[in-house]
Formats: structure tokens, C-alpha cells, sequence
């Protein structure tokens, strides 16, 4: 009579620990799409704020290092990720301007009215003497184009939770081989980026210190960059106006009006 029961009462037992087994596995494979997301996925959400069908803006760039303070103004057209036009508006740069069409960036000089297209190392020099590059200044193209990505620990950038990516290039043609992104995680725009070189070493951070949200889109409006290669330098590059979606002709991002 003893043993009948115990079986009894081991087996339902037994049942009910396997119940409860399946029922976590099931909620936990059911909660798992939900709450995980890869880093892929981080980085797909992030370009769908920071890349527009087509946008104009103005703003302004504030260069500081041992010699004071300089600002250049800007006004500038974009059509997805392969497609920008900066010309600058301030006094002394007036009519300077950086196209950039798929993978090729040109420059134009009024004074000159000469056009040069950058190529190699010259891709890699200074803006008016600030810590960005033109190839900065124009943009990546898709980062999953260019970068196996991998999920780091969570971190926290200026008091938001953080998704931390660190991204490998693929190949040679992109200018920095590593990047570290950290995406805010309720906002899904960037937080802070640091560049490294082939050997490690830190080239360049940017920080985030304001942000845009127009039609349904958050993106940084004022960043700052440091040149770790420099003493004392960093750049503001702040967006005092954008309109998202707006009708840009066709022929703004050509060679040939370039020089109007």
C-alpha cells in the first residue's frame, strides 16, 4: 500500500517538474524574438533613422584647436546612402563644394574653377582644418556592405543604455578598419563612435550631444569629433535645419553642376 502511493506521488511529481520544464522552454523560445535582437539587426534599425530617401540641411562647423576658434557655415543635399552635395556658405569658403557620387568624391574651388577628384591617401585629409576627413564628411555607405559586426557587452553613454557593436571591415577600401558604435537603445541612433587603424590604435571619437526626430526619424543633430593623432583640436558639427523627403533634381549630384 506504501510503495503504491509513493509511485503514485512520485510520478505526478515527476509529471509536474516536466510540465514546468516545458513550459519555461516554450516561454522562454516564444520571448526570445521579442526582447533579442543581433547585432545585425541593431545596426539595420539605426541606418533606417540615419539614412534618408532625401534630405537638405544647413549647419555649421566649429573647428577649435591651439590657434582659437573657426566656423564654417554649410548648406547640403543627400539621396540615400551613395548621394551628397556640401557647399559651403561662410566668407571665406564661400562656393566650396563635396560631391560625393557611389564611390567617387570630387572637389570644386570657385577661386580655381577647378574640379579634383580624391582619391587614396588624399581621401584621408583634413576639412578646412578639422578633425574630419572627406570621407567623414560625406558618409559610410551601408555598414553591413562594409563590416562583419558583433555584439559586445551593453554599456552606458551619457546616462543611456547602450547597445555596444564592434564592426571589422571586409576589405581595404573603407577608411577605418575597425569601428566600436555605440547605439542608443530606446532611440536606435548613435551614442558615440570610436575609429581605430589597422594596428589598433585610436584615431577618432564622436560623441552625440543632440538629436533631430522628423517624420518618425531620430538622428544626430550636434556631434563633436576628436582627432586623437591631434593636440587640443575637436570639431563641432552641428545641423541647424533639415527637411526629410524633399525634390532634389536629378542633376545636383553631377560633374557638371558641380561648377554652377
Amino acid at each position: 500500500m506504501y510503495k503504491t502511493t509513493y509511485d503514485h506521488w512520485s510520478k505526478t511529481k515527476t509529471r509536474r517538474i516536466v510540465g514546468l520544464l516545458i513550459l519555461t522552454i516554450l516561454f522562454s523560445a516564444a520571448a526570445a524574438p521579442l526582447s533579442a535582437m543581433d547585432a545585425e539587426e541593431i545596426i539595420q534599425k539605426m541606418e533606417e533613422n540615419q539614412v534618408h530617401q532625401s534630405a537638405y540641411s544647413e549647419g555649421r562647423m566649429i573647428i577649435r584647436d591651439r590657434f582659437g576658434e573657426k566656423e564654417s557655415s554649410f548648406k547640403s543635399w543627400a539621396r540615400g546612402e551613395d548621394e551628397s552635395l556640401i557647399e559651403f556658405t561662410s566668407r571665406q569658403e564661400r562656393g566650396q563644394k563635396i560631391l560625393r557620387t557611389e564611390d567617387e568624391i570630387y572637389l570644386y574651388f570657385p577661386d580655381a574653377a577647378e574640379v579634383i577628384r580624391l582619391q587614396g591617401a588624399a581621401l584621408r585629409d583634413s576639412v578646412l582644418g578639422s578633425d574630419l576627413s572627406y570621407e567623414d564628411m560625406t558618409g559610410d555607405k551601408g555598414l553591413l556592405d562594409s563590416y562583419e559586426v558583433e555584439l559586445l557587452e551593453d554599456e552606458v553613454v551619457d546616462g543611456q543604455p547602450c547597445y555596444q557593436i564592434d564592426m571589422r571591415a571586409v576589405s581595404r577600401d573603407v577608411p577605418y578598419p575597425r569601428q566600436v558604435i555605440w547605439v542608443d537603445k530606446e532611440l536606435f541612433a548613435t551614442r558615440k563612435v570610436h575609429k581605430y587603424s589597422l594596428s589598433g590604435k585610436l584615431l577618432k571619437e564622436m560623441r552625440i550631444q543632440d538629436y533631430i526626430t522628423q517624420n518618425g526619424k531620430t538622428f544626430p543633430a550636434r556631434f563633436v569629433v576628436e582627432d586623437k593623432m591631434k593636440s587640443n583640436s575637436s570639431t563641432s558639427f552641428i545641423i541647424d535645419q533639415i527637411d526629410l523627403g524633399v525634390e532634389i533634381p536629378e542633376a545636383t549630384f553631377s560633374l557638371q553642376e558641380l561648377t554652377w
